[in-house]
């Protein structure tokens, strides 16, 4: 009788230690980039389009000292270890000096070390700037099934903190990855220079705010310079579009663009996968 209350009673404990560990694993967070099954490495094209025209933004449209453009491109892929910029959350040092000034040393820093740490990124990628508010720029970046995740930002030229950007675009869709996708960009703010207009003086915001996308309503401010009470949304101000290219394209131009890329490089590749 006691050895059947023994097993009983060992029985009742693994039992209850085992309903434990299953109900703490279906609790914890599932990545976006954990269910990745393609084959190991694929590489795309990435076309940025501004569409930052007079004619679609005509209120305090830039015209010099200095016109409308874009920066260049500062993109990264990455496991869900890693965020660049998330929209409500903080900007980062790095982010916030690409985003005010488009210095991209401190951003790289902060991506390298990431990298390096925790090894959840892949690899940077950079396209050149535009000079203009229209036109496109190109270049090349490399996704792995561990880190099938894309960020960029390309900064708003001029603003006192605007940029547009990509969050953690998940290019792998179980067992493939995407052939091709395009996604419309809107301006966000990076909360740490307070100004409403393109050409606004530098004001640092104290304390720093989140970031936020602007909207044709929001900030509620006749002065800002995105402000369109009478549209219900803005149109976008940009574009991006990445192809998946086969092994045998390579280096090729893709035949849409309508424009050829400045450079189409992937800069550096982390060794940590």
């Amino acid at each position: 009788m006691e050895n059947l209350m023994f097993v009983y009673c060992s029985c009742k404990v693994i039992w209850t230690l085992l309903v434990t560990i299953l109900g703490y694993a279906s609790s914890l967070p599932l990545g976006d980039d954990s269910i990745c099954t393609a084959e190991e490495l694929a590489k795309y094209s990435i076309i940025f389009t501004g569409k930052w025209s007079q004619t679609a933004f005509p209120k305090q449209y830039p015209l010099y000292r200095p016109p409308a453009q874009w920066s260049s491109m500062l993109g990264v892929t990455h496991s869900s270890d890693y965020s660049m910029w998330k929209k409500n959350e903080y900007a980062s040092n790095g982010v916030r000096d690409f985003a005010e000034k488009g210095e991209a040393w401190v951003l790289m820093k902060e991506i390298e070390e990431a990298g390096e740490k925790i090894q959840s990124v892949h690899g940077i990628f950079s396209a050149p700037a535009i000079s203009s508010g229209t036109g496109q720029t190109s270049t090349e970046l490399q996704v792995h099934s561990r880190h099938p995740l894309v960020s960029f930002v390309v900064r708003i030229v001029p603003s006192p903190d605007w940029f547009v950007g990509i969050d953690s675009l998940n290019l792998c869709e179980g067992d493939h990855w995407m052939e091709e996708i395009s996604v419309d960009l809107y301006p966000y703010d990076a909360g740490t220079d307070s100004g409403f207009t393109f050409s606004s003086p530098n004001f640092a915001t104290i304390p720093q705010d989140t970031v936020t996308e602007i909207t044709c309503s929001s900030p509620s401010h006749p002065a800002n310079s995105f402000y369109y009470p009478k549209l219900k949304i803005l149109p976008p101000i940009a574009q991006v579009t990445m192809v998946k290219l086969k092994k045998n394209q390579l280096g090729f131009p893709i035949p849409h663009l309508n424009q050829p890329a400045k450079s189409n490089e992937i800069l550096d590749t982390f060794s940590g996968k």
